[in-house]
């Protein structure tokens, strides 16, 4: 089943970078008492990943930020090293990375996506979520294109 608006956000375990490399961050952590922004991408360093989709809310952190949002973070089916370097590579400090590996958070969310037909076995659709403790407030998933998961969009639902 599809993740909604109105659901609770499941709890599940991921990867982010700490100072020593890759640590545990759970979803009910990150999100509990918090107002999150989440974007998720079908993979860090793909074209219209890094063209399009984490330069809109690099661009837009402190807008995004200042309409009382606690977190952004970007979430994608890769591991917590490739994460790490894409952050570096979009200079996206402001946001944190989560790195779902095994896909354990995206099916969760009922929102994996079958990309075994090009090589990339289960990724994350592309979506993104406001959430407030942990409660979906707003999610726009994309078929095509980066539109109901931009940075603009977000800050329209904010």
């Amino acid at each position: 089943m599809t993740l909604s608006v109105g659901d609770k956000i499941p709890d599940v375990t991921l990867k982010t970078n700490g100072a020593d490399g890759p640590e545990d961050i759970s979803t009910g952590e990150l999100f509990a008492g918090k107002r999150v922004v989440l974007f998720a991408v079908p993979g860090a360093f793909t074209p219209g990943c890094s063209n399009t989709h984490m330069p809109g809310f690099v661009i837009k952190a402190d807008d995004i930020y200042a309409k009382g949002v606690d977190t952004i973070a970007c979430m994608a089916v890769n591991d917590a090293f490739v994460m790490n370097a894409w952050q570096k590579d979009q200079n996206a400090q402001q946001i944190t990375m989560l790195a779902d590996g095994n896909a354990e958070f995206t099916k969760a969310l009922g929102l994996e996506l079958d990309a075994s037909g090009g090589g990339m076995g289960t990724r994350s659709k592309r979506f993104a979520l406001i959430a407030d403790d942990g409660v979906v407030e707003y999610l726009g998933v994309d078929a095509k294109g980066v539109q109901e998961s931009s940075a603009e969009t977000v800050l329209e639902k904010l």
